[in-house]
């Protein structure tokens, strides 16, 4: 949503679900991003290449399975159980860890 076409993410976890939460699908299409057709991956799903930078969001889990240049922990509360505002509160965070980490690539 913030790279240009150089930039190639990908999204990938230790305990997928199969489906993208609705509070995620709802906050970001208050941004004008539709994740409708978006579900969530395991880490075997990720192609195996190395990566610039891998980022974990404090669940403590190293994936050393993904092979990265950098890694960035970022310690971000899972906000599944979140009321709304603070869900956006979340969503927001990432979304400026995001575009700071842009700016170091």
């Amino acid at each position: 949503m913030y790279g240009d076409n150089t930039i190639e993410p990908y999204s990938a976890g230790s305990r997928p679900s199969g489906q993208v939460h609705p509070k995620a699908i709802a906050t970001m299409r208050e941004l004008g991003y539709d994740m409708t057709q978006h579900r969530s991956k395991a880490l075997s799903e990720i192609p195996n290449l190395k990566y610039d930078v891998a980022v974990t969001m404090g669940c403590g889990d190293e994936c050393p399975a993904v092979h990265a240049k950098r890694r960035d922990a970022w310690d971000i509360a899972d906000p599944t159980l979140f009321p709304p505002e603070q869900f956006r509160a979340v969503r927001d965070l990432i979304g400026t860890k995001v575009k700071e980490l842009l700016t170091k690539l």
